[in-house]
Parts: structure tokens; C-alpha cells; sequence
């Protein structure tokens, strides 16, 4: 069954980059990504399959598929995901989200024929985006290192775990027909491949694309668990002035002196709202 071999390959991925990075020696690298070097090797590997296989063969899909065709196939397979993006709504208590994708799958199940049509949007039912990976997060499961998987693009520890239960909670793993199974598999793969082609571009005139899409990613997937609040830069150094002091002995009889610049609430840059930082660049897959 497609969706056991995938899931094997998932495993095995994982079991190969923890094994062969642990015995890198240290150096100067971003310390979300202690195994760069192997990640750059898996991601050399992706790059060269993506430029001979999948980019041809999404510009191809796109050239010969007319626009509202692709537009249904995107809302089918939307509507089909849906369980899981209610499921992870009732995990991390967002009970509303959970009633307006219910209403979604309803709607767009029924009018709007299979999914193949979105009418639940123009009622006011916006479409949400939860993942296992996301539920993970908000239970305060660290993200760990950065991951480079074989044709599956970028990760990290938490969301590739996250991946495996996505994979056994959506419909289309429990389709018996193997055909049928690979077939809908692949034309997901290249449909989602064809969204990105704008961004060839940019990702290839960028310094180091490496860490550019590695950026992007674990940018965007911080901004989706912490919902827009990720701490700044002023806010962390506190943190850790703070721990640091906490490790210093106070002279006895001193009262504790607290500095009106070093306060978060005097601070006007830590009161500032977050902005939302730029979405996800396609994984190279």
C-alpha cells in the first residue's frame, strides 16, 4: 500500500540522518541545523531531482491543465484533508475552528460536489490549516534539529512525526486499490509542485538557496505554533540575562535592584505586535 511505503521510507530517513549526524565534529553552524552537512548532501539529491523530474513535469501539468481544472483538483483534495485539520482543531482547544471546518466539510461535500467546488468560503466558512506537527508545537514539543528528507524537502524532528500521523489520518491512506492510491499520491505531488513554479526564481538567484529555504521553513512553521507570537530578539536576551543572573550569588543584606531598561514592559520595541513573517518557500521535492 502506497501510504505504508511511504511512511516506511518516512522512518527510515530519519533513523538514517540521526545515525550518520551524530558523529559530525563541531563547527560554526546555525545551531537549528547541527546536521548541515548531511542536510546540504539530502538537499544536492532533492535539487538535482526536482531540476530532471518534477519541475518539467509540473510545467507540463500546468501547460496542458486548465486553470479551473486545477482549481478543483486543489479544492478536492482540501475538502478530502479536512478530518485532519478538524481533528488537530479539537487537539489544541479551538473549538470554533472545529465547528467552521465541520461546517466547511459539509458544505462543500454537499453543494458543492464532492469538494469540487468552494462554496463554504463564499458563505463565510474560511478554510484553516492545522497539522499534527502544529498540534505538537502548542503541547510544547520542542521543533529539535532541522531535517533535509529524500524527496520530501524540508522538516524538522517534531513535524516529521508530525507527518506520520497526518499520513494515517486522512481518508486517502485507507484506499484499498493500490492504482488508485499511487494516482491520486502522485497528482497531489505535481499539482502542489506546479503552485511554486513562480518561485524558481527567486530560490535560484538567492546567495545560498540552502539556507534560504531553510529559513523560510522553520520561519513560517514558527509562525504558525506560536500564532504570531514568536518572543524578539530584545525579549530572548532578556530571558537569558535573566537566567544568567539567577546563577549569581546577590551580596547578603543587598535588596534586589531591578533596571527600568532592562524591563520588558519599559521596553517600547517588545510591546510592538509581531509581524507575520513571509510564507513558506516550496520544498524541493
Amino acid at each position: 500500500m502506497p501510504s505504508t511505503i511511504r511512511t516506511s521510507l518516512l522512518s527510515l530517513c530519519l533513523l538514517l540522518l540521526t545515525a550518520g549526524c551524530a558523529a559530525l565534529p563541531p563547527g560554526k553552524r546555525d545551531p537549528r541545523d547541527p546536521w548541515e552537512r548531511v542536510n546540504r548532501a539530502t538537499y544536492r539529491f532533492n535539487d538535482k531531482f526536482d531540476r530532471a523530474i518534477a519541475r518539467p513535469v509540473a510545467r507540463g501539468y500546468r501547460a496542458a491543465t486548465p486553470h479551473f481544472v486545477q482549481t478543483g483538483i486543489r479544492n478536492v483534495y482540501d475538502n478530502v484533508d479536512t478530518p485532519i485539520v478538524m481533528l488537530n482543531d479539537l487537539l489544541q482547544g479551538q473549538f470554533k475552528s472545529f465547528a467552521s471546518d465541520t461546517g466547511r466539510l459539509l458544505v462543500n461535500t454537499s453543494v458543492g460536489i464532492g469538494g469540487l467546488l468552494d462554496p463554504a468560503t463564499a458563505l463565510g466558512l474560511e478554510k484553516n490549516d492545522r497539522d499534527f506537527g502544529q498540534t505538537l508545537g502548542k503541547w510544547g514539543v520542542g521543533s529539535g534539529p532541522y531535517l533535509v528528507l529524500p524527496f520530501l524537502g524540508p522538516c524538522d524532528v517534531r513535524d516529521s512525526f508530525g507527518k506520520l500521523a497526518d499520513t494515517y489520518s486522512t481518508p486517502r491512506t485507507y484506499i484499498k486499490n493500490n492504482y488508485w492510491n499511487w494516482s491520486l499520491w502522485l497528482l497531489e505531488k505535481v499539482d502542489a509542485r506546479s503552485r511554486f513554479l513562480d518561485q524558481d526564481r527567486l530560490i535560484d538567484d538567492a546567495y545560498d538557496p540552502y539556507a534560504f529555504l531553510r529559513n523560510a521553513y522553520l520561519q513560517h512553521r514558527d509562525f504558525k505554533v506560536n500564532g504570531g507570537q514568536s518572543p524578539s530578539e530584545e525579549q530572548q536576551e532578556l530571558k537569558l540575562m535573566e537566567e544568567a543572573g539567577e546563577d549569581q550569588q546577590a551580596p547578603q543584606g543587598a535588596p534586589p535592584q531591578s533596571s527600568p531598561q532592562s524591563s520588558p514592559q519599559s521596553s517600547p520595541q517588545s510591546s510592538q505586535p509581531e509581524q507575520p513573517p513571509p510564507q513558506s518557500s516550496p520544498p524541493r521535492v
